[in-house]
C-alpha cells in the first residue's frame, strides 16, 4: 500500500542518491531522470550572487529541463549551495581542493541553502529555499588528512568536501536545522505542496 495518490509517479530530475532515500523513506512512488543542465553556465548567465537565488534557480532549471520531455509529469528539481559569508563553495575537483575548503570552513559557521521546485507542464508551481546553519569543528591538518583519508573520492560528491550522513558528521560542533534541508531536499515544503494537489494520501 503507498500513500502515493498521483495517477503517474513523481520525477526527481536528479542523481542524488541522498535525495531518492528522501523520497524512498517517505514512501513516495518515484522514478529519478537526470537534467543534463550546465549549471555553472546557467548561474554566470543569471548574474544572481545571493545563494538562495542561486539554488532556487538551478533547483528550477533542472525540472524544467526534465519536464519538456515529460510535460504531463509533476517534476522535482533540487539544489544546494554552500556561503561562507560572501564566498560561495561548490564541489571540490579533487583532494587538494577538498583540503582547501575544509580549512576554510574549519572553526567556522556556513550557510546551506536548499532548495526544492515543482514543474508541470514547463510551469513552475512551487518554489521553496531553506537554511542550515553548520558550525565546523576546529581542525588540524593531520586531522583533515585523516578525514579526507577516510573518506576517499566521496570528498569530490558533494559541496564543502563533507557528506554529514557519512563520516562528514565528525567535522561539527552545532548544527541549526532538518535533516532534509542538510541532505539538499527541502522535504517537508515538498510534501506540504503534493498534498495540496491531492497527491498524497496522508
Amino acid at each position: 500500500m503507498t500513500i502515493w495518490r498521483g495517477k503517474d509517479p513523481l520525477v526527481l530530475a536528479s542523481q542524488s542518491r541522498a535525495r531518492q532515500m528522501l523520497l524512498e523513506n517517505a514512501g513516495l512512488t518515484f522514478e529519478a531522470v537526470p537534467a543534463d543542465i550546465d549549471e555553472r553556465a546557467i548561474q554566470q548567465k543569471s548574474g544572481l550572487q545571493k545563494p538562495g537565488e542561486i539554488a532556487a534557480l538551478l533547483a528550477q532549471a533542472k525540472a524544467l529541463f526534465v519536464s519538456a520531455k515529460m510535460p504531463d509529469r509533476y517534476v522535482v528539481g533540487a539544489d544546494q549551495t554552500l556561503a561562507l559569508g560572501q564566498r560561495l563553495f561548490s564541489k571540490p575537483a579533487g583532494r587538494a581542493q577538498a583540503h582547501e575548503q575544509l580549512c576554510a570552513l574549519a572553526g567556522k559557521t556556513h550557510e546551506l541553502h536548499s532548495a526544492v521546485a515543482v514543474v508541470r507542464g514547463e510551469k513552475i508551481l512551487s518554489s521553496e529555499v531553506s537554511i542550515a546553519r553548520m558550525t565546523m569543528r576546529r581542525l588540524s591538518d593531520d586531522e583533515v588528512e585523516t578525514y579526507l583519508d577516510a573518506a576517499g573520492d566521496r570528498v569530490t560528491t558533494s559541496v564543502g568536501a563533507y557528506q554529514l550522513e557519512g563520516l562528514g558528521v565528525h567535522l561539527f560542533e552545532r548544527i541549526e536545522a532538518d535533516h532534509f534541508t542538510i541532505l539538499g531536499l527541502p522535504l517537508l515544503p515538498l510534501l506540504a505542496f503534493l498534498r495540496g494537489q491531492g497527491l498524497l494520501g496522508v
